[in-house]
């Protein structure tokens, strides 16, 4: 991550805003956390530009970006990584998954399980994961930023109380003026 592009806020912002219109203050509250080391959740219906904003903020910041489409098949090594046995080194291998990142979409994270939304508690809260024994320490800036669609949609598991201490912010963009 670019420090300079952090340093001058009012210039994010604006970047973020020429893609999301109206939305100022919810685009200042994710900066706010970004610098404060702290993790966003929005939730809010389809359709109204959660991941757009998301994806915008990367860009502008120029941070490593990783995606996670959350789906009731994810499982935990899908978003870690996984340690594989090379045969041609005859050693075994620790392969990353997409949270060694600097900003990770964390795409409909209520649409998993709850055994593979608990993936991110450790790196939420300490940003690092420990996969075989072995802690393997995260960027110093990674910063997760989730969308969830309304527990009432079908197919939907609500978040558990850990993970969504997590969050510094739940937002909610809602549809444009």
């Amino acid at each position: 991550m670019q420090e300079e592009k952090l340093s001058n806020v009012p210039r994010l912002i604006d970047e973020v805003e020429k893609v999301i219109f109206g939305k100022r203050e919810t685009i200042r509250l994710t900066i706010a956390a970004l610098l404060a080391g702290g993790h966003v959740l929005f939730e809010d219906v389809p359709g109204v530009g959660k991941t757009m904003m998301i994806k915008t903020l990367a860009k502008a910041i120029s941070g490593t970006f990783s995606r996670v489409q959350f789906t009731p098949d994810l499982l935990p090594s899908d978003i870690t990584g996984v340690t594989i046995f090379n045969s041609q080194t005859n050693q075994f291998e620790f392969r990353q998954g997409p949270i060694f990142t600097t900003i990770l979409l964390a795409d409909e994270i209520n649409r998993t399980t709850p055994r593979s939304q608990a993936a991110l508690l450790e790196a939420m809260s300490e940003r690092a994961v420990t996969i075989d024994n072995h802690t393997h320490l995260l960027s110093s800036h990674f910063f997760v930023l989730a969308t969830q669609n309304p527990v009432e949609f079908e197919g939907t598991y609500p978040l558990p109380e850990a993970q969504l201490d997590r969050f510094l912010f739940r937002l909610s963009i809602g549809y444009p003026s």
